[in-house]
């Protein structure tokens, strides 16, 4: 058994530039816009509290999470944090270029909002919300 020689070569990436495995540095700083970005509108739209912790509105960033990347991943591939960090989730299967199918791209919002399963990552940096989906976030510059 051969050990890759960098992340992502196992699945046929780059080992640097456009194209290869995010560094997860800039993955958990595109998650944190995404999450400032859902605690804003829910402020401004939901009149809840900068980190409210209590009571049902508390869970409205988080409903607010999973809808952004139900709608975007599967459409056009990126977040509002993905976009700005130069990231791009994309399906292993196929070219590499297109994003996940609505189905994965479900499994991997639903586990994403769980969090846990985004912290248990293999060899690629990926994680578990990832795997089930069979996708990986890529760098696009």
């Amino acid at each position: 058994m051969t050990t890759p020689s960098h992340q992502g070569a196992a699945l046929g990436l780059p080992e640097d530039g456009p194209g290869a495995v995010a560094p997860l540095g800039r993955r958990a700083v595109a998650l944190l816009v995404d999450w400032a970005l859902c605690q804003l509108i829910a402020m401004s739209f939901f009149g809840m509290e900068w980190g409210q912790v209590s009571g049902a509105g508390a869970f409205v960033p988080l409903g607010l999470l999973l809808l952004a990347n139900l709608l975007l991943v599967p459409t056009i591939g990126t977040t509002v944090g993905h976009r700005l960090l130069g990231l791009r989730v994309v399906a292993v299967d196929g070219d590499g270029t297109q994003p996940p199918g609505l189905v994965h791209a479900a499994y991997r919002a639903v586990l994403l909002c769980l969090f846990v399963p985004a912290l248990i990552m293999d060899a690629d940096t990926r994680g578990l919300h990832d795997k089930a989906a069979r996708s990986v976030v890529v760098r696009t510059r």
